[in-house]
This record gives C-alpha cells, sequence and structure tokens, in this order.
C-alpha cells in the first residue's frame, strides 16, 4: 500500500484567482445538506506547506474543531489516508475508530460515523473533506451518498484549481458555517410557543452550536439558580461553574458530534439533584431539566470519559501517552501500561504479548502469577488461543464472565481465579505488535464506550511497543557487530606493555561507533588506531568496521600515519555515508624509542613520563574522516622513552557536561600522573572511573614501552 506524500503544485488550466472567503460556503453547505451529514469539514494543502489546514466547518463550534486546524502530514488519520491513497475512507463505528485510529478515538470518544475523502486534481492533492454522521445512519455510505461527495471534491478541486495563486488557498482561519436559520413567518406564533414554555413546570433551554445560551425560560433559570446573573448569549459552564465540574461541557461536544439524545444528572449545592435531558439538532441543543425524583425517563448510559467521575481516567491517559512517548525500552513501555491501566481502570490482572519468531512472547505483566504466565507465554501465532485469534483477525475479544470464554474456547483454563477477559489487538500502522490482555477478578459487563476506549488504549500502546522493539533489535544487532568488529586480543611485543577497554554509555545505549587497533607490522613496530564513529546503531557500528578494516589494510603495507587517514578519508567519501568519524593514527618505532601522529578531528594523546609528569601531546587535529574529500594530515613526531606511557581514548572520557574540554583535558592528564602506574590493567579502569556521566562510550588504549631486553607481561585480553 502506497504511502507517498500528497503532490501539491501549480496545476495548468484556469489561473483565475478567486479571493473571496466564501469560496467554499456553497460547496460544503450543500454537501452537508444532500448527505445529511451532521458536520462537514474541509481541509486544504497550501502549497509548500507540510501542514493540513482546516478551512471550512459546518455543524461544529471552533471549540470543537479548532483542535484539527493544523494537522503533520505524518499523522494518522481517516483524512490523511484518503488523501495518500486517493480514495474514500470511511469509519463505521466508535469501535472501528478505536481499533484504526486511536489516538482519534481517545479524544473523540463517542458514536459516529465518518466518511473522509481527497479532493484532487490530476496530480495535485489539494486536501480533503470529512463527514460525520449520527449513529443511525447504515453502516456503509450509500452509492447516492458516494456520487454526492465525489462530486463536491471534484468541485472543490476545481475552485482550489482557480484559486492558484491567490490568498484563499492559505487557509490562515477557518470559516464556521451558520446552522440553518429559523423560519419566524408568523410572529404571533413566536409567542405563543414563548408563553407556552414560560407556563410549564418544567426547565426549558437552547443552546446554538457554539454552545451558548439562546433561550432559558423561567422554570430553568429558578431550577438552575442562575438570579441575576447574565445568561444569554454565554455557556451555562461558564456562568455556573458547579455545571462546569460535572460535566456539561462535554455533554455538549457529544451531542454536537453525535446528534444523540443523552440524559445524566447534576446536582446543584447542597443536595438538589435534576435530570438534564439533550436534544440535539443541526441547529443547536435543546435541554429539558426536571428535578430527579419527577422524572421519569431512563437514562441514556454515560459516555465513556464525558463525565466528572472519569476525570482520573482521563489523567491517566493523558499521562500514559505523554510517558509512553518517552519510553526508550519494551520494558519501560510494559511498565508503563501496567502501572496506569490497572490503577485507572479496574483489570486485576494485565499482560501484554509480542509477536517473536512465530510465538507469542510475555513482554510485561502485572498481577498474574508465575503459572498464569507460564499458559500463555511461547504460544505459536497459529494456536487455537483467544490472544492468537485477536492478534490474526485485529479484532478485539470481551468475555463478562469465564464461562462465555468456555464456551468459544472449550480448551480454556481457569486462570488465578480470573472470571472476565478482554483480548485487545496491539496493531501499529497496519504491523501486528501483539495483544494485550486484561483479566477482572468478578464478572465484568464491558460496555461499548468501554470497549472502544480499551481498544484504542492498546493501539496507542502499540505504537511506542513496537518503536521501542525496533530500537532493540536494532541495538542488539549492533551490539553484535561491534563485538566482533572490535580485536578480541591484541598482539604481543616484548618491548611494548598493552592494555585496552571499551566502556558503553550509562544512558543505555550499550553500542556505538568507538573503535581501538593495534597490528605489528614487524617485530620493533606497531601501529594503533583509535577512533569515533558519529551515531549510535547499526549503520555506526558498521561504518567503525569499514573504517578499522581500511587502517588495518593501508598500516600493514607500511604507510605512513597522515597517508592512512587520506586513504580512508577517500574511501569515506566514496561510500558517502553520511557520518563523520574521528580517528587518531600512531606509529611506533620501538627500536628508536619514536613515535608518529596524524590525527582527523580526534582529542589529543597523553604522554606519561617515567618520572610522573604528564603532557598533552600537540597533534593538529586535522579534519575529520568523511567530510572534505581531498583532506590531507600532518605527521607529527615525538620521543617514546622506555618507561613512559602513551594514552589514547576517545572523547568519551573527557567530556563532561557544563565542564570545558581543556578543562577535562588537564583534569585527566593529573589522574594520569597522579596513578600507580605499574600495572597498566588496573590504571585502565582507574581513568574509566572519572567523575561525571558517561553520555557517550569510551574507548581506551595504553601502552607502555620497555627498555631493551626487558620483556613486557603478559597482554591482558581487553
Amino acid at each position: 500500500m502506497s504511502t507517498s506524500r500528497p503532490v501539491v503544485g501549480l496545476p495548468g488550466g484556469d489561473t483565475t484567482a478567486r479571493t473571496g472567503e466564501d469560496w467554499l460556503d456553497q460547496p460544503l453547505t450543500g454537501l452537508v445538506r444532500r448527505t445529511g451529514a451532521s458536520v462537514g469539514m474541509i481541509f486544504l494543502l497550501p502549497p509548500g506547506q507540510r501542514m493540513l489546514r482546516l478551512a471550512a466547518v459546518s455543524g461544529a463550534s471552533p471549540e470543537i474543531a479548532m483542535p484539527w486546524s493544523g494537522i503533520p502530514l505524518d499523522a494518522e488519520l481517516p483524512i490523511l489516508d484518503a488523501m495518500r491513497h486517493r480514495r474514500l475512507f470511511w469509519v463505521e463505528s466508535q469501535e472501528d475508530m478505536a481499533r484504526r485510529y486511536p489516538r482519534l478515538g481517545l479524544l473523540l470518544p463517542y458514536e459516529f460515523m465518518l466518511a473522509a475523502a481527497p479532493v484532487a486534481s490530476g496530480r495535485v492533492v489539494w486536501g480533503g473533506v470529512v463527514l460525520l454522521f449520527p449513529v443511525w445512519h447504515p453502516s456503509r455510505p450509500s452509492r447516492r451518498e458516494r456520487r454526492i461527495l465525489a462530486a463536491a471534491c471534484r468541485e472543490i478541486a476545481s475552485l482550489a484549481d482557480g484559486a492558484v495563486g491567490s490568498a484563499a488557498l492559505e487557509c490562515r482561519t477557518p470559516r464556521f458555517l451558520p446552522p440553518p436559520a429559523l423560519r419566524h413567518d408568523d410572529p404571533e406564533r413566536a409567542l405563543a410557543a414563548l408563553a407556552f414554555t414560560e407556563r410549564l413546570p418544567i426547565g426549558c433551554c437552547a443552546l446554538d452550536l457554539h454552545g451558548r445560551v439562546t433561550f432559558l425560560n423561567a422554570a430553568a433559570a429558578r431550577m438552575l439558580d442562575v438570579g441575576a446573573a447574565p445568561v444569554e448569549g454565554r455557556r451555562l459552564w461558564d456562568v455556573l461553574l458547579w455545571l462546569h465540574d460535572q460535566g456539561l461541557q462535554a455533554r455538549y461536544q457529544e451531542a454536537v458530534i453525535t446528534r444523540m439524545p443523552s440524559s445524566f444528572t447534576v446536582l446543584r449545592p447542597p443536595d438538589l439533584r435534576f435530570v438534564l435531558h439533550l436534544h440535539p439538532d443541526a441547529g443547536g441543543i435543546s435541554i429539558r431539566i426536571r428535578p430527579e425524583e419527577l422524572d421519569a425517563e431512563p437514562l441514556a448510559a454515560p459516555a465513556a470519559l464525558a463525565g466528572p467521575d472519569n476525570a482520573p481516567v482521563f489523567n491517566h491517559v493523558t499521562h500514559l501517552a505523554a510517558a509512553l512517548a518517552e519510553a526508550a525500552s519494551v520494558e519501560q513501555v510494559a511498565a508503563l501500561v501496567a502501572d496506569h491501566i490497572v490503577p485507572s481502570l479496574g483489570p486485576e490482572a494485565l499482560a501484554m504479548l509480542t509477536s517473536v519468531d512465530g510465538r507469542l512472547r510475555i513482554t510485561g505483566h502485572r498481577g498474574f502469577s508465575a503459572d498464569a504466565t507460564g499458559l500463555f507465554d511461547a504460544a505459536p501465532l497459529d494456536s487455537s488461543t483467544p490472544a492468537a485469534r485477536v492478534l490474526e483477525t485485529g479484532r478485539p475479544s470481551f468475555y463478562p464472565t469465564f464461562g462465555e470464554l468456555r464456551r468459544e474456547y472449550p480448551h480454556a483454563l481457569p486462570v488465578d481465579g480470573m472470571a472476565a477477559w478482554a483480548f485487545l489487538p496491539m496493531t501499529a500502522s497496519g504491523r501486528k505488535v501483539g495483544t494485550l490482555v486484561l483479566a477482572y477478578r468478578g464478572v465484568h459487563g464491558f460496555s461499548p464506550a468501554e470497549r472502544s476506549l480499551l481498544t484504542a488504549l492498546a493501539g496507542l500502546v502499540a505504537q511506542p511497543l513496537d518503536r521501542a522493539m525496533a530500537a532493540e533489535t536494532e541495538r542488539a544487532l549492533a551490539h553484535t557487530l561491534q563485538t566482533h568488529l572490535l580485536p578480541h586480543s591484541l598482539p604481543r611485543l616484548p618491548a611494548l606493555e598493552v592494555a585496552a577497554r571499551y566502556m558503553p554509555a550509562r544512558h543505555g545505549m550499550d553500542v556505538g561507533g568507538d573503535f581501538y587497533d593495534l597490528l605489528t607490522p614487524t617485530s620493533t613496530t606497531a601501529v594503533a588506531a583509535i577512533g569515533d564513529v558519529q551515531g549510535h546503531n547499526t549503520t555506526a557500528a558498521a561504518l567503525m568496521g569499514q573504517v578499522r578494516t581500511a587502517v588495518h589494510a593501508h598500516a600493514t603495507i607500511g604507510t605512513p600515519p597522515g597517508g592512512i587517514l587520506a586513504r580512508t578519508n577517500q574511501l569515506l567519501a566514496d561510500l558517502d555515508p553520511g557520518l563523520f568519524t574521528t580517528c587518531l593514527v600512531t606509529h611506533l618505532d620501538l627500536e628508536r624509542h619514536q613515535a608518529r601522529f596524524a590525527s582527523a578531528g580526534h582529542p589529543p594523546p597523553l604522554l606519561r613520563h617515567p618520572d610522573g609528569r604528564t603532557e598533552i601531546l600537540d597533534v593538529p587535529p586535522g579534519v575529520p574522516l568523511g567530510i572534505l574529500p581531498d583532506a590531507r594530515y600532518a605527521t607529527t613526531r615525538i620521543r617514546f622513552p622506555p618507561g613512559s606511557i602513551l594514552v589514547l581514548y576517545t572523547d568519551g572520557l573527557v567530556e563532561v557536561p557544563g565542564q570545558d574540554l581543556g578543562e577535562s583535558l588537564r583534569d585527566l592528564a593529573g589522574r594520569l600522573s597522579g596513578a600507580d602506574p605499574s600495572d597498566l590493567s588496573v590504571l585502565a579502569e582507574a581513568l574509566l572511573r572519572h567523575p561525571g556521566p558517561h553520555n557517550d562510550d569510551t574507548a581506551l588504549l595504553l601502552m607502555r614501552l620497555h627498555a631493551s631486553g626487558n620483556a613486557a607481561p603478559a597482554d591482558p585480553r581487553p
């Protein structure tokens, strides 16, 4: 399935500018009227921008629609799918929304249907149209509705073609079209209707699509205790704060979107209860208000997230979404899910199962015994189990009692006394990640709203979980690469004692591009190299192997340090990996007690003299490898007397947040000078124990020259 971005350009044909602000009014008004949609929205993608803009709205207030005024093109939403694939996308229910678009399902936890269609002309996708339908609409759009929608999209595309170069396509502020006007053909009849409502013992209140009061009869003012406060033209929940606290605003939003009547009870402090019946249509909402003890109508089931009693759920979902965005590992994702879902949504136990090598493996769990997790773990993906079946079909399964689960799966075994079960597919961008299992000790009736909420949450979890699994797989691969590419042991020379160490960063990344190497072209010479490839991933690890191989090959044939770096740099220029590398190459002449250096942007080496004095060697840094194809590298020669210790390292050893690099180098030289030099292995460990966090990987190579005839100690494994 194609995921290419919409093409935006300047099409040929009519270029007559249409700059009127109302150029989309008629197409949208006609579309909403002819399809019977409750809400209609037109989105445009201005030329050269990467943000979809809301251009016109019918049937919803700014409060509801403005959160969608700007949509990034990489978001997972029906309108963007319609634009990407250039076809109609239909969402048939709240549960369907929660499964396919979990974030949208959590933001709009209401029952409605949605159609999204592209506005396109030739190869240019100008934007799209979104229509919301009440739940009494058939489960699929009719052929007539499809034809009407397609014709409207063609008309809007034609208008966009003609508006090229005008401000009409910039969508600075969306237009909100007024609802159908009420007819006032007979003033006397209108006055009679007003008198009628004033005589009623029940409260009557009318809100427009913005939630503002357009009418309030005397009974309603008395019941709500409005007093002398000005109400008309204002939102009730702004005037009466106790109504705000009891969810009227959320109920209003639900009524506007779903066009479904609903009822709920409010408490007017200190102890008076009233039932509010909401009746929405295209022009606004009528509210009937009656004392609770006189109200005989059954109350509608509350929306999943509408009332104040569900504020903790909102908080947990919000915190979970924010925390998941920062989760770096599968373990962190599993812990966050367990910490937020179990206390807020009521299950006694939770298990996350992910697909690994054709089996479902437990990634994390909470509340299950070890025996119970053993029943879930390692089940084949094609097994006849609810967790595997849900992952295969992508559709959730809910079992209010164990008996219902047993009827569908006769071989199901009782687990930890759990009665009710929910099996939820974790799917990210069409990829089957795993199954989220929730268990309840008592009978648990899953309402439609709760089913949609749980399904959306599973989809919300799937995306960071999939990301964390991919990252861990990449880290494992990179770690394997690095382990095999770094030398397992270093060559031995009688006159040269060597110790080497590699230490990963402390912030969780256990792989990087740091490397070291030592080879002995002759019995009296050695070539040491140390370097750092930018990045912490498989690309960096693979490039590190290529750099190390190139250095090794050129050093073996006797190329001097500057030439080794120049030729390796040309190799990187040909590969064009998009990463740069710092590197230091040292040629040691063990008979003449000399060392030659060439550096490609690498930190300078340190030399500890036999008397303990330590100096930071002045080696011209040069340009890092992979930046300038024709770069040249100077060679520096120094004395390397017997008993002295040469220290090569990567910047992870000296980079401390908030500290100047020069100061860090002087600190390292001071610690080297004051340390016990008798055992290089112990000295290497001491140098690694520097204060401050290890925010980068560290490679360290220590070499001590012994006097002629004095054999160096056995070389320890690095």
